[in-house]
């Protein structure tokens, strides 16, 4: 018998305020047309005065919970994926621990910026399969507009706030392609590529700093390598890309997801696409797009699910999964 670390239940949560991209043509050189033709984006949401990560991440764990059907007192472990923490410690996973009245297990961060989700998915994987944790919370939560250069046009316009969930939870499987749950993750990073995207502060500075990007860099190695870390998890999983229902991809810019569906040799009717109405929310895209998808009607149960992203490292990863 395997195994699987298997979705029992997603949410999310979104601000309040939500940002149109012609609210930006008042403070900086740009248009809604010039946003949109680089970048699909349309709109996006904020965190209000006072509205912290760890917020954000307790309203999508509580809505991923009460899809799943559990409680706090279900679950052994929690996992948050952001780069954009309430503070430097603790983490925002013990910060959700304590708000969901969970007194037992544990709860830790991962940081892998744009890429986060995926990485946190892969480490909740490992812990169900070598019984660590039975059921395991996976959030990506971030406020990236706390990050931004407003008087960059090239990266303030990308990005917004947000956060995902899902619950994981042991199922046994016959440790093939048809089971449900993860069956395949491949993780990668590359820290050559440092320069290309990265916030310019921390401890080495005293400042909390903003987002810097070499956007053409960036989106050159994003198709080719998400592609690839696609088709390896693909090959773990036992199938192919024309076995897969649906591409849940890091929604950053429809041009690169267009781009990677298109090397993957899929059709954009197989895409489950957000970016225009939430940008990019870095390692809350993922479960924000699980998330809508299934309420859409998109994803159903036992579907085959193939989710890749790449962020500052570089690092970026695949996780294919039947719902």
């Amino acid at each position: 018998m395997t195994i699987r670390a298997a979705v029992m239940g997603v949410g999310h949560y979104l601000p309040a305020r939500v940002v149109p991209n012609a609210e930006f043509a008042d403070k900086i050189d740009t248009s809604d047309e010039w946003i949109k033709s680089r970048s699909g984006i349309e709109r996006r949401h904020f965190a209000a005065p006072g509205e912290k990560t760890s917020d954000l991440a307790t309203h999508a764990a509580q809505a991923a919970l009460a899809d799943a059907g559990l409680t706090a007192a279900d679950v052994d472990a929690i996992i948050v994926a952001t780069s954009t923490p309430d503070l430097t410690f603790p983490s925002v996973a013990t910060m959700v621990q304590a708000r969901l009245g969970m007194t037992r297990g544990f709860a830790f961060d991962v940081q892998a910026v744009c890429a986060g989700f995926v990485f946190a998915l892969a480490n909740a994987d490992g812990l169900i399969r070598a019984g660590q944790a039975h059921c395991v919370l996976v959030i990506g939560a971030e406020t990236f507009s706390r990050l931004m250069d407003w008087e960059d046009r090239t990266t303030s316009v990308l990005f917004g706030d947000g956060a995902g969930a899902v619950v994981l939870t042991a199922l046994p499987g016959q440790g093939d392609a048809s089971d449900r749950g993860i069956l395949a993750t491949d993780l990668n990073s590359d820290g050559r590529f440092q320069d290309l995207l990265y916030v310019d502060g921390g401890t080495s500075t005293g400042t909390t700093g903003h987002l810097r990007m070499q956007g053409k860099e960036v989106f050159r190695h994003a198709i080719e390598k998400l592609a690839e870390t696609a088709h390896r998890s693909l090959g773990k999983a036992g199938v192919t890309a024309q076995d897969v229902d649906w591409i849940v991809p890091h929604q950053a810019n429809l041009r690169i997801i267009a781009g990677t569906a298109q090397k993957m040799g899929l059709p954009m009717e197989r895409v489950v696409v957000t970016v225009q109405d939430h940008g990019n929310t870095s390692a809350a895209s993922i479960p924000l797009a699980l998330s809508v998808g299934r309420a859409r009607g998109q994803i159903k149960t036992g579907d085959l699910i193939v989710t890749e992203a790449i962020g500052g490292g570089l690092a970026w990863g695949s996780v294919v999964l039947r719902w």
